[in-house]
């Protein structure tokens, strides 16, 4: 299985933006499907997780800010990110099964 993270980059707080995770091999929607993040000195830490059957789950840092979603037909699942905080700064990985994305970083500027 492989995991590609993508859309991380540098926005000014109060901003946005949107995280993608495609999932190559495997059986999609056999796991749940998870964004952890990792900031630096810090352990990794759920962000989200979305079930195929569209259950989802977040952590308190990020409750009423970011949406989980995921696109079946493309194998995908996205993270909207909205009204970001520095403290939202960390590489964000996707999470399937046993595997990790390589990791995609997030820099939110005060």
């Amino acid at each position: 299985v492989q995991l590609v993270e993508s859309g991380g980059g540098l926005v000014q707080a109060g901003g946005s933006l949107r995280l993608s995770c495609v999932i190559s091999g495997g059986t999609f929607g056999a796991y749940p499907v998870w964004w952890y993040r990792q900031a630096p000195g810090k352990q990794r830490a759920m962000v989200a997780s979305v079930t195929m059957g569209g259950d989802t789950n977040y952590g308190d840092p990020v409750k009423g800010r970011f949406t989980i979603s995921r696109d079946i037909t493309r194998k995908a699942v996205h993270l909207q990110m909205t009204s970001l905080k520095p403290d939202d700064t960390a590489v964000y990985y996707c999470h399937y099964g046993a595997d990790w994305g390589q990791g995609t970083q997030v820099i939110v500027s005060s």
